[in-house]
């Protein structure tokens, strides 16, 4: 079993939940159920997946559950970017928020890389 707080790949996107989480609140409330709740859900959906493969014997289940992380965080970048062009995101939020996606990308794409060779 691993120990996914020693990972930097959970401790950014960690923090990618908790500032999707204050950056949404800001959105307007007829979103609560649409890209409100969808970006949570990605947003959470990334360390939980991390922590969940952690947790897992096999390193083939490892990386798929890493992989699946991955395909959230990927999915939470597109739900981002569709929030700022729907203009529901502030200019903080938007540097913030769009800079700790994107090295997240890098650091668990980079995990990902190392994995599967």
């Amino acid at each position: 079993m691993r120990d996914h707080t020693k990972l930097r790949a959970f401790e950014l996107s960690d923090e990618v939940a908790f500032l999707i989480y204050q950056a949404t609140r800001k959105f307007p409330k007829e979103e609560i159920y649409g890209l409100t709740s969808q970006m949570r859900r990605a947003a959470v959906s990334v360390p939980s997946n991390i922590v969940e493969g952690c947790a897992r014997e096999s390193q083939a289940e490892y990386l798929r559950f890493l992989e699946i992380a991955f395909g959230s965080l990927r999915e939470l970048h597109y739900q981002f970017g569709l929030s700022k062009r729907l203009g529901y995101s502030d200019e903080h939020d938007i540097f913030v928020c769009e800079s700790k996606i994107v090295e997240t990308e890098k650091v668990l794409g980079a995990l990902l890389r190392s994995m599967r060779r």
